[in-house]
């Protein structure tokens, strides 16, 4: 049974720095695609970005580019770093997998982190 563990969520002020972390178990054979989502209250869960593999390219919404960061280290473990944050990159931030080798809506997702952005 496949499980994700973030962590690293927290509240920071607007123009800090916060990196998030997701340990996958339960991997079966075969690749996954890892991802990172986000709900803000009030709104549709939405993507924030996605790598299909280790070492593949990085993909990301328009509202995070040359902010965020993701990397994955490993089949089971990725990160997030958030820089230049802003208030509204305030929101509960999900680690979610696929075992697929290109699509990167997630059949499994973590139990989510806050991470708030106020001063």
């Amino acid at each position: 049974q496949v499980q994700l563990v973030e962590s690293g969520g927290g509240l920071v002020q607007p123009g800090g720095s916060l990196r998030l972390s997701c340990t996958a178990s339960g991997f079966t054979t075969g690749n996954y695609v890892m991802s990172w989502y986000r709900q803000a209250p009030g709104k549709e869960r939405e993507l924030v970005a996605f790598m299909i593999s280790v070492g593949g390219k990085a993909h990301y919404a328009d509202s995070v580019q040359d902010r965020f960061h993701i990397a994955r280290e490993n089949r089971t473990y990725m990160w997030l770093q958030m820089n230049h944050l802003k208030p509204e990159d305030t929101a509960v931030y999900y680690c979610g997998a696929r075992h697929s080798s290109f699509a990167y809506d997630p059949a499994h997702w973590g139990q989510g982190t806050q991470v708030t952005v106020s001063s």
